[in-house]
């Protein structure tokens, strides 16, 4: 970042289009990391303001005040106190609907009494004439004495004018208070608040005192004041109170003289679709088509790309074996290496189609209305409407699911979400799945139009979610814990989906899977590869014994090479350690070579696959291109003589897959947002215990 860059944090309510004008500023020169010391995400952009002048766009979470009533919020509060000249922004953008303007201009007062430039911009003015609303743009300038933009995030409208507009506010520097709260509520007690401090507006303070919320600029002689201050609890709450009056009070003035409302032109299409969308039984009906339609999409669409990504990286192996010279290195490139980087981008078709839904169901507003729609159902199980978020988000990946939980008031209900979310399909199972489908279910049509592989993959997905309600009862009925509970949603209008919206939320979720799942995946597959071709002296005589063990005197040479491979596995470092754990799955119908996969799959589920590839490759013959799908139906079972991975195995493993947690980075965050060890560890034994006793339920009656 370039000293002269202003620093600009974009605020703003839940729903007002944010994201889309952060995506609009910045485009593609974004990243997304985390706030220091916790796990909430921290976007961050470039935007190039004019042909000398560059700002960084920091997209904080959205919230309804300053005054903060979950972790997420608190980030607002943290941020705007920030003095640290690297950290503080310069500029603050705050974001309103045109529709609900009452009330974002309480969060926008708030900021302007922070003495902080600011720069409103009215968003979604393409609805002004549909809802008819005459906004007189230049008094209301006047009257908050601020920059107002009028602009279409969705549309690309006026988004140069914010650009502009952030430069004129950077360079005047100046601000005033909109409200000034101490001529009104109580001036001894204001005059008095201001006087402990000249580092920070009077506005700051109060916040440092009501909120209990330092800057780390702050001196401890300010601090121990500050304190002190705050001894009447009740009068701090009767002024909260007289001060959030006050403001709307201020508000409606203002917008009684600049905002008008011709109500005979509004069109109330909203409440025509919410009547089915959230209707008590048309509503269930239509998200359930809803969810047959993405599942069936999933394996319908990405069939093509991901066969021909499969058959890509096994022919690039074949070519790079055939054009190095033999060795260490063309063994590692061509057994570690080739198949880790296949078995991650294998899975970007299905992974960004799924990405590529929610994105879509956010996008339109239809995600609040399953909010709504199951809040009843929810209650009944210890959660409430706002737990399907986590639920439904964890589609995509558990750790940021979890990490929305924040928004859910009660901990009793949070910590129920939070136990039960890993239970939700993620996209790491996805790769899992996809495999196991593709070997054991037929790729059939029923009726002529329903995909029965897209079927299995839907009841999986309806499988989670079922032992996630299940589980989420058991523990109401069996955490003591007393808790007060309240359920507040936020229903938006619907709009369609903004395409660079959904654009840059598919790019974004589908490279953090790439490149965090595909370190890990790659790291391990190199690491696996180490495992599977050194071991102790047995791996060393392998190849001697098999060509002098009479039982192999008549194979072709392929036929002996592969056999010395397979022998050479059998005592390699890995081949010992599946051989170790395979006495206690063997009742799932697993050998040693998929007890492996499931140790290695403990640092990510998707890792399954992977290892699988890196084993099949390393026990593969010279000449062997097969795809990993081809050499896992291949593989045969010594003791049966039939198909390793054959209906009552594939389904076994799929339910192991299903309940199992496998997931190091998920009790990470568990332990962080519970502070403990002791959920993420009953959450952890408990979800293994009950994927053996499933998966082997299933493998002994299917066989």
């Amino acid at each position: 970042m370039s000293k002269n860059d202003i620093k600009v944090a974009l605020i703003g309510n839940p729903n007002t289009g944010k994201t889309s004008l952060f995506n609009q500023l910045t485009g593609l020169n974004q990243k997304v990391g985390n706030y220091p010391g916790i796990t909430v995400d921290k976007k961050e952009g470039v935007s190039k303001l004019s042909s000398t002048q560059n700002a960084i766009i920091t997209d904080l979470p959205g919230t309804y005040s300053i005054n903060p009533t979950s972790l997420d919020e608190s980030i607002v509060l943290k941020t705007l106190l920030k003095k640290d000249i690297k950290e503080s922004p310069d500029v603050i953008l705050v974001v309103a609907d045109v529709e609900n303007l009452k009330r974002n201009l309480l969060l926008f007062s708030q900021i302007k009494d922070l003495e902080i430039p600011t720069v409103l911009a009215i968003n979604m003015v393409d609805q002004m004439d549909r809802k008819g609303i005459t906004i007189d743009v230049s008094l209301l300038q006047k009257e908050l004495n601020t920059e107002i933009v009028l602009i279409s995030a969705r549309k690309n409208e006026g988004i140069q004018e914010v650009k502009e507009a952030i430069i004129r506010c950077h360079v005047a520097a100046k601000a005033s208070p909109l409200c000034g709260i101490n001529h009104k509520i109580d001036p001894d007690y204001f005059d008095a608040l201001k006087v402990i401090s000249p580092n920070y507006s009077l506005y700051e303070l109060w916040l440092m005192v009501t909120q209990n919320n330092y800057p780390d600029s702050i001196t401890k002689e300010e601090k121990d004041k500050l304190v002190a201050f705050k001894k009447d609890i009740s009068k701090l709450k009767r002024y909260q109170h007289k001060e959030t009056i006050y403001r709307y009070q201020e508000i409606n003035k203002i917008l009684k003289k600049t905002y008008i409302v011709d109500k005979t032109k509004a069109k109330d299409l909203r409440s025509k679709l919410d009547k089915v969308f959230t209707h008590k039984i048309f509503g269930y009906v239509f998200f359930v088509f809803l969810l047959l339609l993405i599942f069936q999409s999933i394996f319908d669409w990405a069939s093509f790309p991901m066969d021909l990504i499969d058959g890509t990286f096994a022919e690039f192996s074949s070519y790079v074996k055939s054009n190095l010279p033999s060795g260490i290195f063309t063994d590692l490139l061509t057994e570690g290496i080739i198949p880790g980087i296949g078995g991650v981008l294998i899975f970007i078709p299905q992974i960004a189609i799924l990405f590529m839904f929610i994105a879509v169901l956010e996008e339109t507003g239809y995600m609040s209305r399953v909010v709504f729609l199951m809040d009843k159902i929810m209650r009944r199980f210890g959660m409430n409407g706002k737990s399907v978020i986590p639920l439904i988000s964890g589609t995509a990946c558990a750790i940021p699911a979890i990490m929305a939980t924040r928004t859910i008031s009660s901990w009793k209900e949070r910590l129920i979400t939070i136990l039960v979310t890993p239970f939700t399909t993620c996209s790491a199972r996805l790769p899992v799945y996809a495999i196991l489908i593709a070997l054991i279910i037929p790729d059939t049509k029923i009726f002529g139009f329903l995909n029965l592989q897209g079927l299995v993959l839907l009841s999986l997905y309806a499988l989670g979610f079922a032992t996630a309600i299940i589980a989420a009862y058991i523990l109401q009925k069996t955490l003591k814990i007393k808790t007060k509970s309240f359920f507040v949603v936020e229903m938006p209008n619907y709009k369609l989906p903004s395409v660079k919206n959904v654009f840059f939320e598919v790019v974004e979720k589908t490279k953090s899977f790439v490149f965090e799942a595909g370190k890990i995946i790659l790291a391990l597959s190199i690491v696996l590869w180490f495992l599977a071709s050194n071991g102790p002296s047995s791996f060393d005589n392998a190849e001697k014994n098999t060509i002098e063990n009479v039982a192999n005197q008549n194979l072709s040479d392929d036929e002996l090479q592969q056999k010395i491979a397979s022998a050479q596995l059998e005592n390699s470092y890995i081949g010992i350690l599946g051989k170790t754990i395979e006495p206690t799955i063997k009742p799932l119908g697993y050998d040693w070579k998929i007890g492996i996969a499931l140790i290695t799959s403990f640092a990510a589920r998707e890792v399954f696959v992977g290892t699988l590839a890196t084993i099949y490759s390393v026990e593969a013959d010279d000449e062997d291109t097969s795809t990993i799908k081809q050499k896992m139906a291949s593989e045969i079972n010594p003791d049966t003589g039939k198909n390793r991975f054959n209906f009552p195995v594939g389904m076994s493993l799929m339910v192991f897959y299903a309940f199992a947690m496998q997931c190091m980075a998920t009790l990470a965050i568990v332990k962080r947002e519970t502070k403990s060890w002791k959920w993420p560890l009953i959450q952890m034994f408990g979800m293994a215990l009950l994927a053996y006793v499933s998966s082997l339920i299933t493998f002994q009656i299917l066989s």
